[in-house]
């Protein structure tokens, strides 16, 4: 008989198998099966394992429908399984309809519960497609770049910078995540470590009143953070307008971060080092917090509204630019488990895991991100509406967004926070995740993209094409990988629905890959040896040579001449590329041996629609038709 936890580890989407990078097969070890099943708080013992997987099956076998489906749009349903059944269907707007029987009739976008005796199905109702964008093109930038004399770029600077790249013809502007932070911790600066992705960052509100900038060829975070709250401080005390409502129309969740904001600040950044008493949003201790410092949190709540005003603003100034997407966002993998997301709703993600991926040829321990995995019960349980939350909050500003790792939709690898236990793929519910995306888009004409790039699964890439929803093609890595010598595939080759770039935040820019400042960093903090070194850069000039001469000269116009040239209905142009710049903004893997996210423009924000380098490639833009309708008015 074969082990009851090996089968509940099944149940709940625990792979037992998978091919590596290398293509080797890889084997679920029954360490890993418990690390896995402790982090969804299920039973490792193998008697309690047995009666989970009886409770599972008995509530599987009372329902006629499973607890989710995802159904078309304004089109009418038979659900055979309801035939000679009384049901209630209650919308996601709160109205509800009674019925009995299959027959549903047509239904509303969005997320609904389906309700019969003593079981509960979520319809996840979308348009089947989300609809390609006209050919365009924008330019993606550091939002915390963008301030001048050492100051920390402000979302006031990110509205100059859409203004003038909208009326030098971009149709976005691309920043990465502006998710909640860590005030209280001023070295916690990097976007992709988020506290709260429901929330927004307020390290980029501009203060009404200027504040003094700490100077230096890097940013200094603490000094700039520090002035930039005593500043905040002072406005919020003399009293703000509008506030009131906005706070009142936001309700509890809003007020269950701000809390832990401000426990935050008495208590420190990171949850898990409180008193225990304070771990748990409904303790007593932290009722009693809340009602002695209600002043303190009502400055958390006000820095949101504050934050949500400026990306209003920011929205506004895209608008009135003409562009056809505005804000180009992007969605974080996952949270910091340490994090006001996961202090207010544990049981929504795995404990005891991070995120992560598995060995490769790069990285022969695997890679371990910090960051907190949803579960996938948790998530069918509560109908994929944090998903949809989330998701929204993103796009009320935008109307492009980037889903970081897209593959997280069809599997996510859990590695343990005891590394000598290897990790595991756990399945994910993709095609309600993906009917949750197509939904969010629907509901404001937004576009999706979403990063398949690495170990994609089986298809992945089918299901996101089928939804509409772009993948990403990264020019530095478009290469034909079973050639003898570097060889980098023709610009008629790339796919249409994809959003198409040279490199990303992660990568090398166009002069820096050309160099190998990458391969020389790497060298520098102590990656690779010199031998390696020398190999890696020997390597990097036959791919200079190659795709240099595929495009016709080396300078950043002919990248972007090809760029313009590729079938895929978007193209990205990082701004780097555009000021001729060496160093890249992030090198993964490194916390503090590279200036990570703390390398200024050094350009005024309301001037870079003005550089050369913009006026030539809007030329090349245009030449290639990337300028079109909306798909959703069409």
């Amino acid at each position: 008989m074969s082990d009851p936890r090996d089968r509940l580890a099944a149940r709940l989407g625990v792979l037992e198998t998978f091919l590596d990078t290398t293509g080797r097969r890889q084997h679920l070890g029954a360490e890993t099966r418990d690390a896995m099943l402790a982090a969804m708080g299920a039973p490792t013992d193998p008697l309690a394992a047995a009666r989970h997987l009886d409770m599972l099956d008995a509530a599987d076998a009372a329902r006629p429908l499973p607890r989710w489906l995802v159904l078309d749009a304004d089109t009418a349903h038979r659900l055979a399984a309801l035939d000679g059944q009384g049901w209630t269907l209650t919308l996601e707007d709160g109205e509800t309809r009674k019925g009995q029987g299959a027959e549903t009739g047509a239904l509303p976008v969005g997320i609904h519960d389906l309700n019969g005796a003593g079981w509960v199905t979520t319809l996840l109702v979308a348009p089947r497609q989300v609809p390609l964008p006209p050919r365009g093109w924008g330019v993606t930038l550091p939002l915390y770049g963008l301030g001048q004399d050492g100051a920390v770029g402000s979302y006031a600077d990110l509205a100059a910078a859409v203004a003038a790249l909208g009326k030098a013809g971009a149709d976005f502007v691309g920043i990465n995540p502006v998710h909640a932070g860590f005030p209280a911790d001023p070295q916690a600066f990097s976007p992709y470590s988020p506290s709260h992705r429901g929330r927004l960052s307020v390290a980029h509100i501009a203060p009404e009143r200027a504040i003094d900038a700490p100077g230096g060829e890097l940013l200094d975070w603490p000094a700039d953070q520090g002035a930039r709250r005593t500043a905040l401080r002072a406005e919020f005390d003399a009293g703000a307008p509008g506030f009131a409502d906005w706070r009142a129309a936001e309700g509890e969740a809003l007020e269950l971060f701000a809390l832990h904001q401000a426990l935050s600040d008495t208590l420190g950044p990171y949850w898990t080092d409180w008193p225990t008493p304070y771990r748990d949003p409904n303790s007593a201790e932290v009722a009693s917090f809340a009602a002695e410092n209600t002043d303190t949190i009502a400055f958390h709540a006000w820095l949101q509204w504050r934050a949500e005003r400026d990306l209003t603003t920011v929205h506004k100034a895209a608008d009135a630019a003409g562009m056809r997407f505005g804000l180009y966002v992007d969605l974080a993998v996952g949270t910091q488990p340490m994090g006001a997301e996961t202090w207010a709703d544990p049981t929504l993600f795995a404990s005891g895991v991070s995120l992560g991926a598995p060995p490769d040829a790069f990285s022969s321990k695997g890679q371990s991100w910090g960051l907190a995995p949803l579960r996938p019960d948790t998530l069918a349980d509560r109908g994929f509406r944090p998903l949809a939350t989330i998701l929204r909050q993103q796009l009320r500003h935008a109307r492009l967004m980037r889903i970081d790792h897209i593959l997280g939709f069809e599997r996510a690898f859990w590695v343990p926070q005891d590394r000598s236990t290897p990790g595991a793929y756990v399945a994910m519910p993709r095609d309600a995740l993906l009917a949750v995306a197509r939904i969010e888009a629907a509901r404001v004409g937004a576009t999706i993209v979403g990063e398949d790039l690495g170990n994609i699964p089986d298809g992945l890439q089918s299901a996101l094409h089928e939804a509409g929803i772009l993948g990403c093609r990264v020019a530095q890595f478009q290469q034909d990988w079973n050639a003898d010598t570097a060889t980098f595939l023709a610009a008629d080759t790339y796919p249409e629905s994809a959003m198409t770039s040279f490199g990303t935040h992660d990568l090398p820019t166009w002069e820096g890959w050309k160099r190998g400042r990458d391969i020389d960093w790497r060298r520098d903090i102590g990656d690779i040896d010199d031998a390696a070194h020398a190999e890696a850069h020997a390597q990097r000039r036959d791919e200079v040579a190659a795709l240099t001469g595929l495009l016709g000269g080396d300078d950043a116009a002919a990248l972007h001449r090809f760029l313009a040239e590729t079938p895929s209905r978007l193209v990205a142009v990082q701004i780097e590329d555009l000021l001729g710049r060496v160093e890249q903004p992030n090198l993964p893997g490194t916390v503090h041996e590279h200036p990570n996210w703390r390398r200024p423009l050094g350009v005024a924000p309301d001037a870079l629609g003005n550089l050369d380098a913009v006026a030539e490639t809007t030329r090349l833009m245009l030449k290639a038709n990337r300028r079109g309708r909306d798909p959703w008015r069409s």
